[in-house]
């Protein structure tokens, strides 16, 4: 008879740049798991606050990764998985610096992963709080659309809700999926990364909230995606029309999810009080969003293992 199978390496990522603070925090919320991951990785985007000296200092046993240039969310969530990989994990907990789990969070996303009824979900997403308590509206996974009754009873088995998109905000993902689909694409920089990886990573494939696993996100302000940006939706417009140029949605899907974009940026810009720079960003992203596609991880990023993929399959 076969014995149970063996308990998942887990490693945990946690991508930071200039919130010293708040990183530290994390760290100590993510080894103070009830079930704490089997290797930690921070991945330090040039950071000037003293960052990697206060994690050297305070968190000897976390493995530092600094970057020589700022490269983004993604482009330090690309790093950071491209270093799990590399380094032997099953499952790769993602997360911002500003993400501060609860003790039980990592063992609730991996129970509901062992009461899957049938094959087990390829990503496991946390309930996300802000810091008085409420869901964060920003971090919300996308229920999937079309949902099958099939997959609404096996994901409900386990206290869970079938979701086709997630953030980087307490994501669980499963690593050979990840080798085969590939990285996360390091050229977005910020914005929408994390909606085409686990778009990518989910097409035919089941992903899962977590309301037992449960995380708060210390951002500033409470919020939703369509507060005004200022300059900074020139990445939310040219990321988004990347994401529909690619795979990772089915035809019905990028109907969907692209009416939902063009509301989401009405509202933004019938609240902004800075109209013309919306308006500048908007004809820069659509125009480089249309004109290019994302440069290869490895003309981003510094070296990466050549076993791991740098670009999406």
């Amino acid at each position: 008879m076969a014995g149970p199978d063996p308990a998942p390496r887990v490693v945990a990522v946690v991508v930071t740049w200039n919130r010293r603070d708040l990183l530290l925090e994390s760290l100590a919320a993510v080894l103070g798991q009830d079930r704490p991951p089997d290797a930690v990785i921070a991945v330090d985007n040039a950071s000037t606050d003293g960052t990697a000296d206060a994690v050297r200092a305070g968190f000897p046993a976390v493995r530092l990764a600094t970057l020589a240039q700022n490269t983004g969310g993604a482009g330090g969530f690309a790093y950071g998985l491209a270093l799990a990989l590399a380094d032997g994990a099953d499952l790769v907990w993602l997360m911002d610096d500003d993400t501060v789990p609860e003790p039980g969070a990592l063992r609730a996303l991996l129970a509901a992963r062992d009461q899957a009824p049938g094959g087990r979900p390829v990503l496991l997403a946390s309930r996300v709080l802000w810091t008085d308590g409420r869901a964060h509206p920003m971090n919300t996974p996308r229920a999937k659309p079309f949902a099958t009754g099939a997959e609404q009873r096996a994901a409900a088995a386990a206290g869970c809700v079938p979701i086709r998109s997630a953030s980087f905000v307490s994501i669980l993902v499963d690593a050979a999926l990840t080798r085969q689909r590939g990285l996360p694409q390091a050229d977005y920089f910020l914005w929408n990364d994390d909606f085409e990886f686990t778009t990518r990573l989910l097409r035919g494939q089941a992903g899962w909230l977590c309301p037992a696993s449960v995380v708060v996100h210390k951002t500033r302000t409470f919020g939703n995606t369509d507060t005004d940006p200022g300059d900074r939706f020139f990445y939310e417009v040219r990321n988004k029309v990347w994401t529909f140029r690619t795979g990772s949605l089915a035809p019905a899907e990028r109907v969907l999810y692209g009416a939902s974009t063009l509301r989401r940026w009405a509202r933004t810009y019938a609240r902004s009080s800075g109209r013309p720079a919306l308006r500048r960003s908007l004809g820069r992203g659509l125009a480089a969003g249309l004109r290019a596609a994302p440069r290869p991880n490895d003309q981003v990023l510094p070296p990466l293992s050549s076993t791991v993929p740098t670009r999406p399959r």
